[in-house]
């Protein structure tokens, strides 16, 4: 199906976060969520609306220590500025023809204006998945049903006999982040609203089995960090499951492989490094894609997350020994699914992970959890329910609009509606509906328009 963008309408909220999230070099506090409203018009006259949004989180698209937040929020409101433009000037196309047609330009348009491969593909993730939404209310189809028909006309070769393959998951399960200033079993400094804030709490309310834990590149003090962190998990009969995030804190891998190795030493930590699944991008990106790292890989599979800037990244990262790459829809839709279909050529070694970017309730977390389900994974990092106070402030209409639309995944507690978990597990069925995974739309009157860049 061929269809011309005919608006693209750019919009933001802050958020502010009840608890500090700090993750490789910044402690975020606060942070716009951007949204995007388009209309597309089909060649056959019908035209539709859809919508996507995506935290702007500063310090991970660029991790340049001489820019500012705010200087990172602009970069981010510049690459949706370049890709607005160049898709309403792009003609009639299938939506996957508009996301090829700009790919390359708008990674050499971002470059001209200071802006990484990673911070240039972000506008065009989120305008591509609002560009699939509308797609699918104009069709009254299901994102679920679009993709596996292939809808959106991929045309990538590795993704040739993998679409209609696909089956989603009615629930998946929350891997809990355990943030770098995350209390593990008190705190002094309470915000005492009533939501778990030690990881006791955490583990006691939503009975989590699977966690991502983050470590800062100090070998020593991460493993005394990893330690506080099994007293708690340890403390439970039943099994858990960890992926161990380094988010780019080690220079090269041997300082990963020195980790590793005082962590299978230390006794405390038995249990817990038997628990781990994967490692998480532990070095600077920089370095990383630079040498082959598969004597770590030998230990324990890794994967690349900051390193995933282009549709070539993972052959690349492949080559040098990692064994997988994360989902992440401010990556790109397109980019996940034709990474999923070559893990699905490449052999059971290799695997695709689903990872968080403090992805906020509505449509940020269920077009999220609508792709990681497709795609057949079977738990995924969340943790903007955590680090959020759920949909506190926001319009009264807009909070009752979601919990009647998907009343599995939200429920109403402690003033707001939030993400509802239970046993560890989210339940999802409700996301398979027309459109990308919302029977509900945010209040676009109380948002600011973006200031464009």
């Amino acid at each position: 199906m061929r269809f011309a963008v005919r608006e693209i309408d750019l919009f933001e909220r802050q958020v502010r976060l009840r608890l500090p999230f700090r993750f490789g070099i910044v402690t975020l506090t606060a942070a716009p969520q951007a949204f995007v409203r388009a209309r597309i018009r089909l060649d056959d006259g019908r035209e539709a609306a859809g919508a996507a949004a995506e935290l702007m989180a500063p310090k991970w698209f660029d991790k340049d220590p001489r820019l500012t937040n705010e200087q990172n929020f602009d970069q981010l409101r510049l690459s949706l500025t370049l890709a607005r433009d160049a898709y309403i000037d792009g003609g009639s196309a299938t939506a996957f023809g508009h996301f090829s047609a700009h790919y390359a330009s708008l990674i050499e348009a971002g470059a001209t204006r200071g802006l990484n491969s990673l911070t240039a593909c972000y506008g065009p993730a989120l305008i591509d998945r609002a560009l699939l939404d509308a797609l699918c209310r104009a069709l009254d189809i299901s994102f679920y049903r679009a993709i596996k028909a292939n809808a959106p006309g991929i045309t990538a070769p590795e993704t040739r006999g993998f679409l209609e393959a696909l089956q989603p998951r009615t629930e998946i399960a929350a891997r809990h982040t355990v943030g770098l200033l995350d209390p593990i079993t008190s705190t002094e400094s309470r915000v005492n609203d009533g939501l778990p804030e030690t990881l006791l709490e955490v583990v006691e309310r939503y009975r989590h089995r699977w966690f991502k834990l983050k470590v800062a590149g100090d070998a020593r003090a991460d493993v005394e960090r990893l330690a506080a962190i099994a007293t708690v998990l340890d403390g439970f009969p039943d099994a858990y499951y960890a992926s161990l995030d380094g988010n780019e804190q080690y220079a090269d891998v041997d300082g990963v492989l020195d980790l590793w190795g005082r962590m299978k030493r230390e006794s405390r930590l038995k249990r817990l490094t038997a628990s781990i699944v994967f490692i998480e991008q532990p070095i600077k990106r920089q370095n990383a894609l630079a040498a082959d790292i598969s004597a770590l890989s030998k230990e324990k599979p890794v994967i690349i997350d900051e390193s995933d800037d282009s549709l070539d990244a993972f052959p690349h990262a492949k080559a040098l020994g990692y064994r997988g790459v994360s989902s992440k829809t401010c990556k790109g839709v397109y980019k996940a699914l034709i990474n999923a279909a070559r893990c699905a050529t490449w052999g059971p070694q290799y695997f695709m992970t689903g990872e968080d970017l403090t992805v906020q309730a509505g449509l940020a977390l269920q077009q999220d959890l609508a792709l990681v389900s497709l795609l057949g994974l079977t738990h995924v990092e969340r943790n903007g329910h955590h680090y959020v106070n759920g949909m506190a402030g926001l319009p009264a209409e807009e909070q009752d609009a979601f919990l009647r639309a998907h009343p599995d995944l939200y429920e109403r507690s402690h003033g707001a509606v939030r993400l509802r978990i239970s046993n560890g597990q989210l339940a999802i069925a409700s996301l398979d509906c027309p459109g990308y995974a919302s029977r509900a739309m945010p209040d676009w009157q109380h948002m600011l328009e973006m200031a464009l860049q």
